[in-house]
């Protein structure tokens, strides 16, 4: 969902491959690996969020609450896993917060001031709130992918991140936590994304393995079962991974914190499958996997007017939902092509280095100093070196 970190290494056995014409900016010469299933992973990933986002009106309907627990229990997961994955290269540089900027902070501003255009003209007026710091819809993504990138060197440092990670993410959720900058989520889903931070290329290559792409189709498979009988019992605020488990009407120890054990080992198992099972090797959609961040953006618009529209009244049926899962996976489609994203690539790459403030060059080094002999009044040396002058 967002542009990932180009990996120049040399791939994996059989998990790379070289990028086409259509993965890379139109950067001349020799276009660097990147990592197929890594790709693929993030495009499928991609075609489920505008599915969930475009039949959650409709989940009235037990077949389509049942389809969308099922895609709510692992798509953010696995995605934040991969973003993670693909952070491992940001180190703190002046270049690298410069790219995380205009690559997530701005376009988030633009987005943020579309969407509340949007629902200013729907409502008929402005909101309640028009700070900057709640993010609309979608966007919490963007703001949580800021601040994890931003906490990239600190991870580095430590010696059990992901441990860490997890015990933050699991008592920070038994205390009140405020929508601003969307902290629920940024502290509920930050252990998947030091998970994929912790990655190297080596661990990919366990999900080749024969038994675990068996054991794959089994978790997939039960876990879609189990999405039925769940969705018929338990709120749907635990699939967002937003609010504090003492904001719910049972008790925020026990069984809050098993419930919320039990979502993160299901979704940690099910990114596992996810993964396990998606292609390795190139496939028609691989070099999409490149523009997730024009569907993910583009499509939270589209969706925000089809809402304000009558189309979810006409659809409210089963073949409504079936109409409107062929709607999302065309979106999907359509907002990979070239023609809109050089539509859209104002608002989603904007060349806006004007936001930021000019570099100062880094002064020159001082000469080193001589290690001749220093001269006294009669230009006979003492025998001492002389010492450079502190700070210079």
């Amino acid at each position: 969902m967002t542009r990932p970190e180009t990996d120049r290494t040399k791939p994996g056995p059989g998990a790379a491959a070289p990028a086409g014409a259509g993965s890379a900016a139109g950067a001349p010469g020799t276009a660097p690996y990147r990592d197929a299933r890594l790709d693929n992973a993030k495009f499928l990933l991609i075609v489920l969020v505008v599915v969930g986002h475009a039949i959650e009106p409709l989940r009235d309907i037990p077949a389509v609450s049942a389809l969308y627990y099922w895609i709510y229990f692992f798509h953010m997961p696995a995605f934040i896993v991969i973003s993670g994955y693909l952070s491992r290269s940001f180190d703190g540089s002046s270049n690298r917060v410069e790219k995380l900027v205009l690559t997530v902070a701005v376009p988030y501003l633009i987005f943020w001031t579309i969407h509340q255009s949007i629902y200013t003209v729907e409502r008929g007026g402005l909101g309640d709130s028009l700070s900057l710091l709640k993010p609309t819809w979608t966007l919490w993504f963007l703001v949580a992918l800021f601040l994890w990138r931003l906490s990239v060197p600190v991870w580095k440092r430590l010696r059990a991140p992901v441990l860490i990670a997890f015990a933050i993410s699991l008592f920070a959720a038994t205390t009140s936590l405020s929508d601003t900058l969307s902290l629920g989520r940024v502290v509920s889903f930050l252990p998947f994304f030091v998970l994929g931070l912790s990655l190297r290329r080596e661990h990919f290559l366990w999900l080749d393995r024969l038994w675990l792409r068996l054991a794959s189709l089994v978790v997939l498979g039960t876990t879609a079962v189990l999405a039925v009988p769940i969705s018929d019992r338990l709120s749907s605020d635990w699939l967002f991974w937003r609010d504090s488990l003492t904001d719910r009407d049972i008790d925020p120890l026990m069984p809050s914190l098993g419930i919320r054990l039990a979502f993160m080992g299901l979704a940690l198992a099910m990114t596992v499958a996810f993964l396990a099972l998606t292609p390795k090797r190139r496939t028609w959609f691989t070099d999409l996997g490149a523009y997730t961040l024009y569907v993910f953006l583009g499509h939270s618009v589209v969706l925000i007017l089809l809402k304000a529209s009558p189309w979810y009244d006409v659809m409210d049926n089963l073949t409504g939902a079936a109409i409107t899962v062929g709607v999302g996976l065309a979106l999907a489609l359509l907002l990979c092509t070239p023609w809109v994203r050089a539509a859209m690539r104002w608002a989603v790459e904007p060349q806006m280095s004007w936001f930021l403030k000019r570099e100062e060059p880094a002064p020159a080094p001082a000469p080193a100093a001589s290690s001749a002999p220093a001269a006294d009044g009669g230009g006979q040396g003492d025998g001492h070196r002389e010492k450079p002058v502190a700070g210079v």
